[in-house]
C-alpha cells in the first residue's frame, strides 16, 4: 500500500501526538501548516506555536501564513500538491480551495463524540458539563464547524479526577492512533462515511475570563467539575480578600451546610472546606495572585486565614 503525502495543519500540544506518529511511520509528509507566532508573557516575546518547534526538530518544511485562504499561501499549497489533508486544531477555517482538492480529502481529529461538543472547546465542557463518556472521532472536513462525515470513532471513559490537561493527553494519543486506521481505510477504499446527526448536535464554546468565575452558590460536583475541566489552565477561580485565588484540584463533600455559601471552614488532611449550595468543596492545590502554585497545606503555613472569611 502506498502512503500519501501528506499535509499536515495543527497548532497546539494536541496536534503533537499525530504528527509524530506520521512521521515515526514514514508517511511522506510535504509541509506542516501552523499559525503563526503570537506574543507571549510578561515580555511578549514572539513565541512558537508547539506544532512548528516539532515540525523543525523533524526536519519538515513549515508554513505559517496569516490567512490560508490568501492568493499567496494558496499558491505555495498548489505546489505543495498533497494527496491528503491532516489537519489537528488548527485555528483557522479552511476554504473549499483546500479541502476539495486533495484526492484522498481532509481528514480532522476531533476530540469528542461528534456531534457532540462541536466547537472551540470541546475537551474543556465535556469535563465541566459531568460528562462520564467522550472520544475521539476522525471526520471529513467540510466548510462548516465540525459538521462533516464521521470515518471512525474511539469511545472512552472520563475518570471521576480526571482534569483537562489529563483527558487533553490521552485523547491526543488515542486520535493519533486512528487516525493512522483511518488512512489506512481510506487508501485502501473501505473507509466508510456517517452523516452526523445534526439533531444531536451540543457545541463547546470558546473559553471566556469569566468562564472560571467560581460562583459558590452552585452544587459541590458542579464546583468541582468546573474546576478540573479548566485544570492546569485556563483555572478556575475565586476571590480572597481581593486577590484571585486559582483553584487546581478539589474534590466535592456533599452534606448539610449552616454557612454562607463560600465561608471557609476548617482545614483538615484531605484539604480547607469552602462552603458550597449543598455541602463542601476541598481545596487541595491553589495559587494565590503574585505566588507560586502549592498544596493546600503549603499556602495555609504561609497565609493565616480570617475565620469565617467569604471567598467571592
Amino acid at each position: 500500500m502506498a502512503k500519501p503525502r501528506i499535509l499536515f495543519m495543527g497548532t497546539p500540544a494536541f496536534a503533537l501526538p499525530a504528527l509524530r506518529l506520521l512521521h515515526k511511520q514514514n508517511y511522506p509528509i510535504v509541509g506542516v501548516v501552523s499559525q503563526p507566532d503570537r506574543p507571549k508573557g510578561r515580555g511578549l516575546k514572539e513565541v512558537a506555536p508547539p506544532v512548528k518547534i516539532l515540525a523543525q526538530e523533524l526536519g519538515l518544511s513549515v508554513f505559517q501564513p496569516d490567512k490560508v485562504k490568501d492568493p499567496s499561501f494558496l499558491k505555495i499549497f498548489k505546489k505543495l500538491n498533497p494527496e491528503m489533508i491532516v489537519l489537528v486544531a488548527f485555528g483557522q477555517i479552511l476554504p473549499k480551495a483546500i479541502i476539495d482538492y486533495p484526492p484522498l480529502k481532509c481528514l480532522n481529529i476531533h476530540p469528542s463524540l461528534l456531534p457532540k461538543y462541536r466547537g472551540a472547546a470541546p475537551l474543556n465542557w465535556q469535563i465541566i458539563r459531568g460528562e462520564t463518556k467522550t472520544g475521539v472521532t476522525i471526520m471529513l472536513m467540510d466548510e462548516g464547524m465540525d459538521s462533516g462525515d464521521i470515518l471512525l470513532q474511539k469511545e472512552t471513559q472520563i475518570g471521576s479526577a480526571e482534569t483537562y490537561g489529563d483527558l487533553h493527553n490521552r485523547l491526543a494519543e488515542l486520535g493519533a492512533t486512528l487516525l493512522i486506521k483511518t488512512i489506512e481505510q481510506m487508501v485502501e477504499g473501505t473507509a466508510k462515511k456517517k452523516p452526523q446527526e445534526a439533531s444531536g448536535a451540543t457545541f463547546a464554546p470558546r473559553l471566556k475570563k469569566e468562564t472560571g468565575k467560581i460562583n459558590w452558590n452552585n452544587k459541590v460536583s458542579d464546583i468541582v467539575n468546573l474546576i478540573r475541566g479548566l485544570s492546569p489552565a485556563p483555572t478556575a477561580y475565586t476571590y480572597l480578600d481581593g486577590l484571585s485565588l486559582k483553584i487546581f484540584e478539589a474534590v466535592a463533600q456533599p452534606g448539610k451546610i449552616d454557612q454562607i455559601p463560600g465561608t471557609i471552614g476548617n482545614a483538615s488532611a484531605q484539604g480547607l472546606l469552602v462552603a458550597a449550595f449543598d455541602g463542601y468543596v476541598i481545596l487541595k492545590d491553589v495559587q494565590l495572585a503574585g505566588k507560586k502554585r502549592m498544596l493546600i497545606a503549603d499556602f495555609l503555613r504561609g497565609h493565616h486565614l480570617k475565620p469565617e472569611t467569604v471567598l467571592q
